[in-house]
């Protein structure tokens, strides 16, 4: 069976997987996945015109097209049989949106559009007619029916559609929503189904994702910091602690925070992995003595670290790996995470297999030497220091700042981040974010009269933070952000940072230097578009890219 994928950074050849995903799923699940977009771009349809009526929202089609997107995110669901039942689902709530729009279109005495495509879809009964049904409108489909530009864009705005779901979807398990958010997700996802858009509507469409990401962003640091306060710079250990361990992975902190109350007083301690690390910082999470650490670096090291954890684990969102044998009995998932054999805890919430787990596995026999790192630079404790920063530039103190993140990968090429960390100048600052900063976060970079070289802001969804000191910057020294000493040297592997992107292009920030590849469903000509329009580059050397920097 053939499949074809190109969403993530990693893939096959620089072109596309079309035997298996690098990411690891199959030809199966990549038809799947390929499936449940199709099925939430039909549901979009629908309540696109719904709302175009002014009837009322229908809030469960809302949650179940931003689900849908999240759960196609790289590495997030490789189970089949939890793909198929969320395939039933969207049926079932595409057919409830249809009728509510045909209702209200007659009420409003409106003609019902007789939708096709997407809307028209109806779920086959078996898994193998299912598979076959995404074989039939994935990505190859639209590449022979659109051509390689116009379909390149498509997957660009999709993609980013994506990422921003799932920025949506953790604000909304901490009550944040917006009903504008939802709209956008429809409205796009509708143009999306268009036979006809040119280049220039595709462009402006993908920048109001960008536009709407930053939205969905800055709810998503509302909800955070309403919920756990505001993060504060704090120290994290980052070996173990003797003792029985569960470890945590992903993103989400509503996740972490029940895992916390529930395993109180039990004996456990927990360590965040990966993108889990900037919970340390949070008032409301640091305050359990039993979060005891950090243990590992990026996602794609799991594999090869995971066999020294002598705990259990929980993965809450995305970036889970194909387990070894030799830990995937103590494996669990929760939300939409889903892998074959293991555990989904499902709505619930209730981690007491997992607490199981953990108290039958050995634990840390002892405690290993200490080390720590610093976290917690949220764009609220950055700009409580920014007359010292300020005061820092204009003496010549402080000479550049450099964003260095985003995601990381296994791919060969992402050492290049580790050596532009280190060649940073000693009077440049360095802001960083996401997981790609375990290429260097464990390095000592020292301070600038107090204030750290080396900041670490949190999450990728934290790019908000960095976007937030910017702008403040920008203010403070009456001048647009591209006019700032500041330099943005980005990584990327899925659609999150797609989404990223999308909102530094719509922002109008320019000269942004991306790797470790270029997306390979940016053609040249819509690569062409983006140098001429942005400036965007593809890195070079740390050496040379420095150079063009610091002497431009």
């Amino acid at each position: 069976m053939s499949m074809f994928c190109f969403q993530c950074e990693q893939t096959a050849k620089g072109t596309g997987c079309t035997v298996q995903g690098v990411c690891g799923k199959s030809p199966e699940v990549a038809a799947l996945l390929d499936l449940v977009v199709y099925a939430a771009k039909g549901i979009s349809q629908y309540a696109h015109r719904l709302a175009a009526l002014g009837a009322k929202r229908d809030h469960a089609a809302d949650i179940a097209v931003v689900e849908a997107l999240f759960a196609t995110v790289t590495n997030v669901d490789f189970d089949p049989e939890r793909l198929r039942a969320t395939l039933t689902q969207l049926g079932t709530v595409r057919d409830h949106v249809r009728r509510a729009y045909e209702h209200a279109a007659k009420a409003a005495g409106k003609p019902v559009e007789k939708l096709t495509g997407p809307a028209g879809w109806q779920p086959e009964k078996d898994l193998a007619g299912l598979i076959r049904q995404g074989q039939a409108v994935g990505v190859l489909a639209q590449l022979d029916e659109a051509g390689p530009d116009v379909s390149g864009l498509k997957e660009l705005i999709l993609y980013g559609l994506k990422g921003t779901a799932a920025y949506a979807e953790h604000a909304h398990v901490l009550g944040k929503e917006d009903p504008a958010v939802f709209a956008g997700f429809h409205q796009h996802l509708d143009f999306l189904t268009r036979k006809d858009p040119d280049l220039d509507d595709l462009l402006g469409a993908a920048l109001a994702v960008g536009q709407l990401n930053l939205t969905v962003m800055a709810l998503l640091d509302e909800a955070n910091t309403s919920a756990y306060g505001v993060p504060v710079p704090t120290q994290v250990r980052v070996t173990p602690v003797k003792g029985k361990a569960i470890l945590i992975s992903g993103h989400d902190l509503h996740d972490l925070k029940l895992l916390l109350d529930q395993t109180a007083g039990k004996g456990i301690n927990i360590y965040t992995h990966s993108e889990m690390l900037p919970a340390h910082a949070y008032p409301e999470l640091k305050k359990y003595p039993h979060l005891v650490a950090n243990f590992g670096g990026a996602w794609q090291d799991q594999r090869k670290e995971f066999k020294d954890f002598p705990g259990a684990f929980l993965f809450t969102t995305n970036c889970i790996q194909q387990p070894d044998p030799s830990y995937k009995d103590r494996v669990f998932t929760t939300g939409l995470v889903g892998w074959p054999g293991c555990t989904n805890i499902g709505e619930s919430k209730d981690f007491s297999a997992v607490i199981a787990a953990a108290l039958k596995a050995p634990g840390f026999a002892a405690d290993a030497p200490e080390k720590h790192i610093t976290v917690g630079f949220n764009h609220r404790t950055v700009m409580g220091v920014a007359d010292k920063v300020i005061e820092a530039v204009r003496a010549g103190k402080i000479r550049h700042f450099f964003l260095v993140g985003g995601c990381d990968g296994a791919k060969p090429g992402r050492n290049y981040y580790t050596e532009f960390a280190e060649k940073v100048p000693v009077d440049c600052v360095i802001l960083t974010l996401a997981c790609g900063k375990y290429r260097f976060n464990k390095r000592e970079f020292g301070h600038i009269g107090g204030i750290p070289r080396l900041l670490d802001m949190g999450q990728c969804n934290d790019a908000y933070s960095a976007i937030k000191v910017a702008s403040a910057l920008a203010e403070a020294f009456n001048c647009g952000v591209n006019d700032l000493p500041l330099s943005l040297v980005l990584s990327w592997y899925e659609q999150k940072a797609v989404a990223i992107l999308l909102t530094l292009l719509h922002l109008g920030v320019r000269n942004i230097r991306l790797g470790p590849s270029l997306p390979a469903f940016v053609t040249p000509a819509v690569l062409n578009v983006l140098v001429e329009k942005f400036a965007v580059k593809p890195i070079s050397t740390p050496e040379a890219d420095l150079t063009a920097i610091l002497h431009k």
